[in-house]
């Protein structure tokens, strides 16, 4: 088999460094690179000399998020394999991650054989999703609509979250938000942002969509 050449993805340093550790056990698999967020990880992909094969990648991370990162790589880089290596099995992000172009999703309590079996068999072409997120995938078949409606649990909004995304639906600028809400308009940026991740939003229309696909205001 052909050497795998693949990027880990994570926020945190000693998660890289056990995934490394992992997978440096099997001659096969070569780690080209880390990045520390989904920004890095698309600027790695696009920078780099060396086509990377497979991006391991974590979904909550800062600067940008997972899934947002995944949707830039696999429209840069279609033969760029992308396996979400995450501690979230929650329907709302898994599909997500089908959606812009994952192959695979297994969570970071996962067996190191697994993880390497995914691996391969993600870069022969095929698809692999641990356990968990294959039961998450068939109830998500089984009643989309259940899902759908529940999304908003799964992303778990704090009720300040809540608060500050009901003033941007209601079209309120972030220093008009800020007054009301009596805080910085340094905070509202960092709801915004934190919305934004949560969700997998691009912009302000995706966290406007988000609010009212799911009801959120509906009083």
């Amino acid at each position: 088999m052909d050497t795998i050449k693949i990027l880990i993805v994570d926020d945190h340093k000693i998660v890289r460094d056990g995934i490394k550790s992992m997978l440096e056990s099997d001659s096969v698999l070569q780690i080209l690179g880390e990045a520390s967020n989904g920004k890095e990880a698309v600027d790695f992909v696009n920078s780099s000399e060396i086509e990377v094969n497979l991006v391991l990648m974590d979904i909550n991370m800062p600067e940008m998020n997972g899934i947002l990162a995944t949707e830039y790589i696999k429209k840069q880089s279609s033969t760029t394999k992308v396996l979400a290596l995450t501690m979230l099995n929650e329907q709302q992000h898994i599909r997500r991650m089908i959606e812009v172009g994952a192959s695979g999703y297994i969570l970071k309590s996962s067996s190191q054989e697994e993880l390497i079996e995914a691996i391969k068999k993600i870069h022969a072409g095929s698809h692999h999703f641990s356990e968990e997120a294959a039961q998450s995938i068939l109830q998500d078949l089984v009643n989309p609509e259940l899902t759908k409606k529940a999304s908003d649990v799964y992303v778990q909004i704090t009720d300040r979250e809540k608060d500050v995304l009901q003033l941007i639906v209601e079209e309120y600028t972030n220093q008009e938000i800020a007054d009301k809400l009596f805080i910085s308009v340094r905070t509202v940026d960092a709801h915004r942002r934190n919305l934004l991740q949560k969700i997998g939003a691009k912009n302000t229309a995706g966290l406007v969509r988000y609010a009212i696909e799911n009801n959120l205001f509906k009083d």
